[in-house]
């Protein structure tokens, strides 16, 4: 998994398969269970904070004029909501201590 940019839940699923010997079907149930509380924090409390790994947050964007950067031709985004990351301090300072080049 070194290099890639996307990694799917099948991939984590494998990943702890062979670290900690559990059957796949187990495996992939964990992830998803995880995504679900995950999803379902946001949709109730809007904010899913995770210890030592970080803070998930639903923040509501409003209407906004967009432009074609090519065309320059304006066009309305409507409003929407995004889900932000924030990552803890414990995992910025493993991030900066471990992975730098």
């Amino acid at each position: 998994m070194i290099g890639k940019q996307n990694i799917s839940r099948d991939e984590i699923a494998e990943a702890m398969q062979n670290d900690f010997g559990f059957n796949r079907k187990l495996c992939l149930d964990l992830v998803n269970d995880i995504f679900d509380v995950i999803i379902e924090g946001l949709k109730v409390d809007q904010i899913v904070k995770i210890h030592n790994l970080g803070t998930f947050k639903l923040v509501k964007k409003n209407n906004r004029i967009g432009r074609n950067p090519k065309t320059k031709e304006e066009y309305n985004i409507s409003s929407r909501n995004v889900v932000t990351f924030k990552a803890s301090k414990v995992l910025l300072r493993y991030i900066n201590d471990n992975l730098n080049d």
